[in-house]
């Protein structure tokens, strides 16, 4: 049957997007930038190194780098916490019990600071 092989991304940085169809050659094209002019595309992890070799010794190559994407854990479930029913800063777990009291201490503290200037 049909096995799947490991692939790693390579980004490869152009001068121009004119030679973009002979990068075809060396694995599967999956995005190109014409703005920031890259191209990104896939190949077989087991000769990635000797496609990396040859990509740089072409001559509309500026730059090639590996993806860092299998470095990045991916997995977060462990790492992040529950989360607590009520928030601790709050009294009765309400906001809207704690926006009012906000609001009418801080009218009268502008009131107060208009006596001053008047």
């Amino acid at each position: 049957m049909f096995e799947i092989k490991p692939r790693i991304g390579i980004a490869v940085w152009v001068y121009n997007l004119h030679q973009i169809r002979q990068l075809r050659r060396f694995g599967l094209i999956y995005y190109t930038s014409k703005k920031m002019k890259y191209v990104y595309l896939y190949v077989d992890q087991a000769n990635a190194e000797a496609v990396k070799k040859s990509i740089e010794k072409l001559h509309f190559v500026r730059k090639v780098e590996f993806s860092h994407r299998p470095e990045v854990a991916t997995e977060f479930g462990d790492k992040i916490e529950k989360r607590p029913q009520k928030d601790p800063l709050l009294k009765d777990g309400s906001l809207a019990a704690t926006l009012k009291t906000t609001k009418s201490e801080s009218n009268q503290g502008s009131h107060a600071d208009a006596d001053h200037i008047g």
